[in-house]
């Protein structure tokens, strides 16, 4: 499964363990190919939206189905500027696709959604693949593993 990882806001928001994330998200993900493999790709995004929603109330997950996602720029707010598919567990945004390509401004679409939520993980899922794992990535936001990684010589992360 493709993993992209990027870093949007300064490391003192809030922190959950990356067990728990890790959890989170795989519930996620075996959700999503649960519903992949009975229902098959080549249908609209907002099928796939209610049965994964379905499935993750069934494992006992809070989820929020079209999430507003509120917009902030100084005094101005828009109270609903976007809608994310989904927020589960408060933690992680998962955008679904349908599609047969995705494009830049998928991925930027979740990362917009997760710094403005303030989560730090996210999932973009495309069903429209044969294999769904061959669909999904995983992004991160102000994400911190338990251990911090190691930096190379020139002060960067070791990716």
């Amino acid at each position: 499964m493709p993993h992209t990882t990027t870093s949007l806001t300064p490391h003192f928001q809030r922190f959950t363990p990356s067990s728990r994330i890790n959890q989170i998200t795989g519930k996620i993900i075996g959700a999503c190919i649960k519903v992949h493999k009975t229902l098959g790709p080549g249908l609209l995004e907002s099928a796939y939206e209610a049965c994964v929603g379905y499935e993750l109330v069934e494992l006992g997950l809070q989820v929020q189905c079209q999430k507003p996602v509120p917009l902030i720029y100084r005094e101005v707010k828009l109270e609903c500027g976007f809608r994310a598919d989904m927020l589960v567990e408060g933690q992680v945004v998962v955008e679904l696709k349908s599609k047969e390509v995705l494009h830049p401004v998928d991925h930027a679409q979740l990362l917009s959604h997760m710094r403005l939520l303030k989560a730090p993980v996210g999932l973009l899922v495309n069903f429209h693949v044969k294999v769904l794992r061959d669909g999904i990535t995983r992004m991160v936001n102000d994400y911190q593993e338990e251990s911090a990684p190691e930096c190379s010589e020139a002060g960067e992360p070791d990716v």
